[in-house]
């Protein structure tokens, strides 16, 4: 069964990002760009990643959550693409406040480390975007001091709007999947290393114009879970060894760097079993054994109401948009193709 209804609560009560923490993120951003901005000429910033896509998840105790924002720059005489990332860290370095905070360089960015608060940690990723005098827009890499990417320019936002047109594709369901599988990833342990720009990219990959034209396929939350983490399945295992995964937002760059072959393997055969014990929860009729495999993948917080169900029984169409590995339906065909 779905428990479609419940999803929902689910998702507010146990999945989401409180308030709170963004509004406290907020005023933390707004704080460390005001300090730089005293101490360097930039020109703005913009949220970044999982933060500007709204697909940032609440942390677990004992955990931490972070957010990406760039700041914006102009290109400085003399100034190698490495002296802008070790400019901003050179600002923080001698602050006041920040100087005693833990902070240090990554090859794209600073980071800045706060003390945990509820048992809960938290970092911020600064990313220096530079406006070039020719007129390209570029990322620092601070290890091979080079600009990112190679040539033309890169396209923050470009991979922001592409999320966004997955979740209007779904209805409205894509980014809560990608909490979901998030979730799955921070509280079970399950596929540990892919960041979460992979994780977002694999997963909307499976999400085109002709996934759309069949409507039934994201009808809810745990309909569109099963359907586009079947889809993921099926586009992995076609896929025996690590294919090169570039930026949606077509400006050159890729992830590649951002996991390991090993990291692949186990996201492959993780997604496999993950995929059919969705299926498994989602076709199970009596609503008490469907709660249960449900809360065998998500964990304990997942608790829909005993002796009751919100949902009816699959539909055909979100029934074939998942078949078990090795059933034959002309539909599997179809759907493979075009989630790649």
């Amino acid at each position: 069964m779905q428990h479609a209804e419940y999803f929902k609560t689910f998702l507010k009560d146990t999945v989401n990002i409180d308030k709170t923490r963004l509004k406290k993120l907020e005023a933390r951003v707004e704080a460390v760009y005001k300090a730089l901005k005293a101490d360097l000429e930039v020109t703005g910033k913009s949220r970044q990643g999982s933060w500007a896509q709204r697909t940032i998840v609440r942390p677990k105790s004992g955990g931490e959550f972070d957010a990406d924002f760039l700041l914006l720059m102009k290109e400085q005489a003399g100034w190698e693409p490495k002296d802008y990332l070790n400019a901003v860290y050179n600002v923080l370095h001698r602050h006041s406040t920040y100087s005693k905070q833990k902070h240090g360089r990554k090859c794209r960015c600073v980071w800045l480390e706060y003390a945990p608060e509820n048992e809960v940690g938290c970092h911020l990723d600064i990313v220096p975007l530079i406006s070039l005098a020719n007129g390209r827009r570029v990322i620092v890499n601070r290890d091979d001091n080079t600009w990112e990417p190679e040539y033309g320019s890169t396209n923050p936002q470009g991979l922001t709007d592409w999320v966004k047109r997955r979740d209007q594709l779904t209805s409205g369901q894509f980014r809560r999947v990608v909490r979901l599988m998030k979730y799955l990833r921070n509280e079970r342990g399950s596929f540990d290393g892919v960041k979460s720009v992979i994780l977002t990219t694999v997963l909307g990959l499976q999400v085109t114009k002709a996934s759309a034209l069949t409507p039934s396929a994201y009808t809810n939350i745990p309909t569109a879970l099963v359907n586009i983490v079947e889809d993921l399945d099926m586009w992995l295992q076609s896929r025996p060894d690590k294919p090169s995964l570039s930026n949606p937002a077509g400006d050159g760059t890729n992830f590649d760097h951002r996991w390991a072959d090993a990291t692949y393997r186990n996201f492959r055969d993780r997604i496999h079993s993950i995929a059919a014990a969705m299926r498994a929860a989602f076709d199970e009729p009596d609503a008490a054994k469907s709660a249960k495999a449900w809360r065998d993948l998500f964990g304990d917080k997942f608790n829909p109401p005993a002796g009751r169900s919100d949902s009816s029984r699959p539909s055909s169409a979100a029934r074939l948009s998942g078949l078990t590995a090795g059933a034959v339906a002309p539909s599997i065909a179809s759907r493979s193709g075009r989630a790649g």
